[in-house]
């Protein structure tokens, strides 16, 4: 049952206010001695030409006969509602068992299809952790998006176009083997990347060559576009592996060289529209009435840019998909890029760009590591996933820890744990790597929301054989239980902040806070002690059932597993 709507809807009938009034007026109070909910009587006081205290004083009398409402209570302006604990306990745990796995789940986005833009590695470059970030902040956004009910596509738009081809054609002509590679694919491009680069430094001319085996892949050459194709292949098998880890999948591997063909088009339509002007050569969007610097469309030289490839792909994706909304997750530096991609857009005419949004991150910040690929200095995202495990692995060997399969456990709480960090803050904070952090079982990470499922499915196992169900709430009305309870019923609207704001961190904020109240109530109201009456064992069982299932739904939103004993 929603509680709010029923307050909100008692209001309306006793005061004929506009329903949207009511709702932008109900609020939270700040400390749960003042109410569950508090209705500020205010915006009456010209109406009802009465001061707001003797209107909440009135309003209060009018709702005391409600069996949902316990108590209303006249404070200030203000009418405080006091739920009947027993209707939220025994109606909200019922529909999460009813509802199972599909809890906070809604029809919102029946119809839509949201875009979500995301990970998108370099071909031929090291799979760092900065990479994690946009990987793990784009794989809860589209596990929150379906939860809410929208056709969610993922994209993995890959960097796999560009100079730096040419220069990696340049380096495995000159210095590649074939063999060394196929044994360690990445390790040796880097290799050979970087030896380039170095090697350019004392000879310039070799930047010439990289040029022109560029240019010769965008003709379409067949002998550098096998190489190509050669490089992309081998480093997808690479990235898969690391997504397999992860447990991230993707609908679409479209990468930039897929819009090459579709660039004319764009430049032909700005044309047409009149919107490109020439600046010291080049073909440019004036964007100065929105104070944004000219977007580049056609260089000196005729070439095209990644902007062109971006608007090219926008204008691929709303014909292939009509998207409602096109989500980019890429760093915050690239915030100007997308301003100026989306006001070209919108300034062709295209009502659709309205639904494109830039999804920015902040940095990763490793003490002493500089991620610069160009100079080989790289911390790969799978060593720190298989150090993490690691890690986990011997903390739970020195715990003593009763785990089934101490491989599994270890991965999943050792990425979890990873994961949880890049997704425990706005996505706009800098993150700062500590293993300490991270891996602690005790404070705010994965492992300890992880152990609060871990002790509640213990709870069950304990309690195998007993049937509670259709339990008899009014046994288990405790303060713990009630602030429990009602902290499972506001799981939906974490959910829809979280789509609201594309911001992972609601739903981190949500499971972290559920496994505090969880481990107060487990703690302060006893379940399998021998004093525990049958009828109260059953009551706080269900709710163990219950909280369990939430807090394995909320860490699946960002992309965290569970296990089953710790």
């Amino acid at each position: 049952m929603d509680f709010k709507e029923h307050i909100v809807q008692k209001i309306i009938d006793i005061t004929d206010l506009d329903r949207e009034v009511v709702e932008n007026a109900i609020e939270t109070p700040p400390d749960e001695k003042m109410g569950d909910l508090a209705f500020p009587c205010f915006p009456l006081a010209k109406v009802m030409r009465k001061a707001p205290p003797l209107i909440a004083q009135e309003l209060a009398e009018k709702l005391a006969d409600d069996e949902i409402i316990d108590k209303a209570q006249a404070t200030g302006g203000y009418l405080n509602f006091f739920l009947n604990r027993e209707k939220v306990i025994s109606s909200t745990i019922n529909a999460v068992e009813n509802s199972g796995s599909d809890w906070g789940k809604s029809d919102l986005g029946n119809g839509k299809t949201v875009l979500v833009e995301y990970s998108s590695p370099n071909i031929a470059k090291p799979f760092h952790i900065g990479h994690l970030f946009s990987t793990a902040v784009g794989n809860s956004l589209a596990k929150i998006y379906k939860h809410l009910g929208y056709n969610v596509q993922s994209l993995n738009h890959l960097g796999d176009w560009g100079t730096q081809f040419g220069k990696l054609i340049c380096a495995y002509k000159k210095w590649g083997d074939r063999e060394v590679i196929e044994k360690d694919p990445i390790n040796e491009l880097l290799k050979i990347y970087v030896k380039f680069h170095e090697e350019a430094e004392i000879h310039p001319e070799l930047e010439d060559e990289a040029r022109g085996y560029f240019k010769k892949l965008e003709d379409g050459d067949e002998e550098t576009t096998a190489l190509w194709t050669y490089f992309r292949d081998i480093s997808l098998v690479e990235f898969k592996r690391v997504y397999d880890m992860l447990g991230v999948e993707f609908d679409s591997y479209n990468g930039e060289a897929f819009y090459s063909d579709k660039m004319d088009e764009v430049v032909d339509i700005l044309k047409d529209k009149g919107l490109l002007t020439e600046s010291d050569g080049a073909q440019v969007v004036d964007l100065s009435e929105l104070n944004i610097p000219p977007c580049i469309i056609l260089k000196s030289d005729g070439a095209t840019i990644y902007a062109t490839r971006d608007i090219a792909a926008a204008l691929y994706r709303h014909r292939t998909y009509d998207f409602y909304k096109n989500i980019y997750v890429v760093g915050i530096p690239q915030s100007l890029h997308f301003k100026q991609i989306f006001s070209v857009m919108k300034k062709a005419g295209w009502d659709w760009a309205e639904g494109c949004e830039h999804v920015g991150f902040g940095l990763v910040k490793l003490p002493g590591k500089n991620m610069s690929t160009r100079h080989g200095d790289v911390v790969f995202l799978e060593d720190v996933l298989n150090e993490s495990i690691e890690k986990t692995k011997e903390i739970i060997k020195n715990n003593g820890s009763n785990v089934d399969d101490i491989d599994d456990a270890s991965k999943k709480i050792g990425i979890g744990a990873i994961l949880y960090t890049f997704l425990k803050n706005s996505r706009e904070k800098d993150i700062i790597f500590s293993w300490d952090t991270m891996l602690d079982f005790e404070g705010e990470s994965a492992p300890y929301c992880q152990y609060g499922y871990a002790r509640g499915r213990s709870i069950l196992r304990k309690a195998e054989g007993i049937d509670f169900k259709n339990a008899d709430f009014s046994k288990a009305v405790s303060d713990e239980t009630y602030s429990l309870v009602k902290h499972l019923g506001a799981f939906g609207d974490a959910v829809k902040d979280a789509a609201d704001k594309n911001e992972p961190f609601y739903i981190n904020r949500y499971v972290t806070t559920l496994t505090k109240l969880f481990n107060k109530f487990y703690n302060t109201n006893p379940i399998m002690r021998d004093d525990v009456d049958e009828e109260t064992r059953k009551a706080r069982l269900a709710i163990v059932d219950a909280v369990t299932t939430v807090i394995k739904t909320a860490l699946n939103l960002l992309g965290i597993d569970t296990v089953e004993s710790m």
